[in-house]
């Protein structure tokens, strides 16, 4: 398909002043993508980064230069990678003809579905294939993984602990490794990297891409589809920033109330299970049991809804941040998009009395 395909693909890259540069061309001509074009202003290093408030993936901002090229392109993709090359961040027209930045969440479970039906379609895929993503990453990937009989397996935030499992399977021959994610824009696919790599994702993203577009569809076609199919999900992150050590008591003061609080319902909505990663406990509060968390010990809590809705509360590891993650599940774009500003308040109510 890449052979005889590549060059209908029409891309737009930007290094976003970082590394990527030289790696994410030079494997994608490797492989015949020649219809490729780069943000000339972000082309080269530069430790200023003087055309961005910041240079992340993440923020749909680093995107502004390569979206005034499309108009004149009109590429069918357009992504970005960070400074040291490890996230990537993809950008994709809708079915109104306008750009959408992709979540991490976003295409991870494009890129799950992807790896995982192509392996089944040329029969190879094995029958104890793994996906790894992380506690605080959507959930959405587990129903397309369940489709296929693909084990999804939940680690601790921290890309050391997809690689971590990486060894584990090799050495236990207990799985084979399909692909790992996180939210946060890092993946990896293949076992000779052992951290997040946004060149060899550049290249499953490309032939993704081409894949969609052989078949009259955009990746927004795709991620429709899925959702379609799944269920609409929608993710969010809140940080609350507390300078200092004060900060630090306060956040983990603010965790510890939620640790012992009773919080038995979010929004009218039944709490269903409580995941406490500090003490390695999981109780189910339907049932009124409890199981032990095969994870290392993290100060985490996370809450499960009923209705497929969850949040978790962690500290920072490298900032005086306290983060929220939220989920839920909609009937739509438009059912999920309202559900999860609703959630957001109702959870922030209860982050906030802890915080008295």
């Amino acid at each position: 398909m890449i052979k005889n395909n590549a060059s209908d693909l029409k891309v737009i890259y930007t290094p976003i002043h970082g590394s990527g540069n030289i790696p994410v061309r030079r494997v994608l001509s490797e492989l015949g993508y020649n219809n490729l074009s780069v943000v000339r202003e972000q082309e080269l290093p530069d430790g200023d980064f003087p055309t961005v408030d910041y240079p992340n993936p993440e923020q749909a901002g680093v995107f502004k230069l390569a979206l005034e090229m499309a108009k004149d392109i009109n590429p069918d993709i357009i992504f970005g990678t960070d400074p040291d090359s490890d996230r990537i961040g993809v950008v994709v027209k809708d079915n109104m003809n306008e750009y959408r930045v992709l979540s991490g969440n976003q295409t991870g479970v494009l890129l799950s579905n992807y790896i995982i039906s192509s392996l089944s379609e040329e029969n190879k895929l094995a029958s104890n294939g793994a996906i790894i993503k992380t506690i605080v990453t959507s959930e959405m990937v587990r129903e397309v993984a369940s489709d296929f009989n693909v084990e999804v397996i939940d680690v601790l935030t921290g890309f050391k602990y997809i690689g971590e499992k990486i060894k584990g399977f090799e050495e236990s021959y207990s799985n084979t490794y399909l692909f790992g994610y996180e939210e946060s824009y890092g993946c990896l696919a293949g076992t000779f990297v052992r951290d997040k790599d946004a060149v060899s994702a550049a290249v499953l993203i490309c032939e993704m891409a081409l894949y969609y577009k052989l078949k009259g569809m955009t990746l927004y076609d795709a991620l429709i589809s899925l959702y379609e199919k799944y269920g609409f999900y929608k993710e969010d992150v809140i940080s609350i920033e507390l300078c200092g050590k004060g900060g630090q008591e306060k956040i983990q003061k603010a965790i510890d109330i939620l640790r012992n609080s009773s919080i038995l319902e979010v929004s009218g909505v039944k709490i269903r299970r409580i995941m406490d990663y500090k003490l390695s406990i999981e109780k189910d509060l339907i049932y009124k049991c409890e199981k032990k968390i095969e994870l290392p010990k993290s100060n985490v809590l996370r809450f499960i809804l009923e209705d497929k809705s969850w949040f978790v509360v962690r500290p920072s590891g490298t900032e005086p941040k306290m983060k929220i993650y939220v989920s839920v599940v909609g009937d739509s774009i438009e059912d999920a998009d309202s559900k999860v500003n609703v959630f957001k308040k109702c959870v922030m109510k209860i982050i906030n009395e802890a915080f008295k």
